[in-house]
């Protein structure tokens, strides 16, 4: 396959699923990583590398989302979705809470009993969790993104390989029947994924403002989650 023809699948590709690791491109395209490497490096304007992934050019300065501006946003109807969907947690539960302004509002509500263990790659949800009675904080750690609080890389996903997941609380940017899941940074959806295969149990938080909404990183088709809490 030339190398045009491989740059153009590959464009179309990364189109469809908003993000793409190297060794599944590689495997797309029936070359070596190494390849991929080299046309990646030879598309700026197409492609960025980050971590091990392959995103949009400039996806990872595209997003104007900024946790502090959205946190005070439906506030009401964040708390409302945080309360519904903290009362699906056990206290023995092993649990993994996204990142967003909605999740936090989960934790003022989780049980206090037995021995909760908490997930997550948020900051804001680290700072609230670690002080709490009888629940375990794991911090995936990596790239940190001020905009969202968050962490990013290959360090999380391996982390994420050695943990058992009861339950999973996702974030969304945006909820369509037709268009899936979708959130507006592209260094989550890695994330997003894997803990989606792994837990137990997936329920997607989201309050009402996100409904029939897209934003532009896919990572999810609705019928993944078992539940969708909202207000």
């Amino acid at each position: 396959m030339k190398k045009s023809e491989r740059i153009r699948q590959l464009d179309e590709r990364l189109r469809a699923a908003g993000v793409l690791h190297l060794r599944d491109a590689a495997e797309h395209l029936g070359v070596s990583e190494m390849t991929v490497r080299r046309d990646l490096a030879a598309s700026p304007d197409l492609f960025s590398y980050f971590g091990g992934y392959i995103l949009p050019a400039g996806g990872e300065r595209a997003s104007t989302y900024r946790l502090d501006t959205e946190a005070d946003a439906h506030a009401e109807a964040k708390e409302l979705a945080g309360r519904a969907a903290a009362r699906l947690v056990e206290p023995d539960d092993t649990i993994f809470i996204d990142c967003g302004t909605t999740t936090p509002r989960m934790i003022d509500h989780l049980p206090v009993t037995g021995r909760l263990t908490v997930i997550t790659y948020a900051m804001n949800i680290a700072a609230r969790v670690a002080g709490r009675p009888n629940t375990s904080l794991i911090l995936l750690g990596g790239l940190f993104h001020a905009s969202s609080q968050t962490f990013s890389g290959e360090e999380a996903l391996r982390t994420l390989e050695r943990l058992g997941i009861s339950k999973a609380f996702i974030s969304a940017g945006g909820v369509h029947a037709q268009h899936g899941v979708t959130c507006s940074n592209f260094h989550e959806v890695p994330i997003k994924q894997a803990v989606l295969a792994r837990a137990g149990a997936a329920y997607l938080v989201v309050d009402t403002s996100k409904l029939d909404k897209i934003k532009p990183a896919y990572f999810a088709r609705p019928e993944q989650f078992a539940r969708v809490i909202t207000d």
